[in-house]
Parts: structure tokens; C-alpha cells; sequence
């Protein structure tokens, strides 16, 4: 996280808080590597053409605004996410809940979180990217007002990109 916390207040769903935490935080590197091996296996069959696009995936740390993890009441993470600058925008980047724990609100309670971050933050929209066979990410950020965009950069040349934004002012 670059400066001061932009969520000092935790937010809540039912058994769930999400609280703002350093990108470097050990709980958000153990869920995004959780995220980059599911991922892995959603997109098997493409392996190469994956792993071709990884720069396009990564994150600079350096380039995060914010992050966040999503917690059971007994402290235990569940969820992920981070907004990264974009220009005039935040891109929403690594949003993840783990499998045993969705459907349960996490993931609604993180992409609050990240929207009311995001409203601190002063930008004009989120932006994201996910992929063609992430049928529930893209259920999730319709339902929540997020509309389909072009592909942006440095997405362009992801084949399976599929591009949101949202408006924050």
C-alpha cells in the first residue's frame, strides 16, 4: 500500500471483515498465489499462450494503491484484492476468494471495500480485467454495476480478456 491506509475502517458481511493490509502483507501473497495456481488451471489447455501474457498479468508492488484482505471472524483469510494506479483510474487486480468461501459475501464485501478505497483515492473509475472462462468473476461485476469496456493496455494482446469499468464519481 503506498501512504496512509485509505480504509481505516473495516468493513463487514455476515462472518466476514475486510480489512486494508501492505501488498507485501504474507496472507495477501499466500491467497494471489492461490489465485495464480487456480488460475493455472482454468486456463491449462492454453499453457503457452498464458504464460506468453504473464508480463500483461503481473503487478508491480510499487504501482498499488491499495490492498485488501477479506477475514473470518476467527482471523482466518479468505479473499483477496488490490487496486493499482491506472492514470486517472485504479485497475482492481488479484481479486480472490477462495473457494470454500464463496457465495458466503466475501467477494461483495471486498469489491465494497474497494470502491469506497477507490472514492478516497479520488479516481474517475475502476477498471478491471478478467477472462473469458471466469464466468463468475464476470457475473459478480455486472451485478454490481460494472460495464464491459474495450480491452485496454496491456491487455490488447490477451486474446481471452474481458474488460469492466465503473464509474466513481
Amino acid at each position: 500500500m503506498i501512504g496512509d491506509p485509505v480504509h481505516p475502517v473495516p468493513l463487514r458481511a455476515p462472518g466476514v471483515t475486510v480489512i486494508a493490509v501492505d501488498y507485501d502483507d504474507p496472507a495477501a501473497g499466500a491467497l494471489r498465489r492461490a489465485m495464480v495456481r487456480e488460475m493455472g488451471h482454468r486456463y491449462a489447455d492454453r499453457g503457452a499462450e498464458f504464460g506468453a501474457h504473464a508480463p500483461a498479468l503481473s503487478v508491480a508492488p510499487g504501482t498499488v494503491a491499495y490492498t485488501a484482505l477479506a477475514i473470518t471472524g476467527d482471523g482466518l483469510p479468505i479473499g483477496h484484492l488490490a487496486l493499482r494506479r491506472a492514470g486517472d483510474d485504479v485497475e482492481l487486480k488479484r481479486m480472490y476468494v477462495v473457494p470454500p468461501y464463496r457465495g458466503t459475501g466475501a467477494a461483495v464485501a471486498l469489491l465494497r471495500a474497494a470502491e469506497e478505497a477507490a472514492r478516497t483515492l479520488r479516481v474517475r473509475r475502476i477498471i478491471l480485467q478478467t477472462g473469458d472462462r471466469q464466468p463468475d468473476a464476470v457475473r459478480l461485476y455486472e451485478r454490481h454495476g460494472y460495464t464491459p469496456i474495450p480491452v485496454f493496455p496491456p491487455y490488447e494482446d490477451v486474446p481471452f480478456s474481458r474488460c469492466y469499468q465503473k464509474a466513481m464519481r
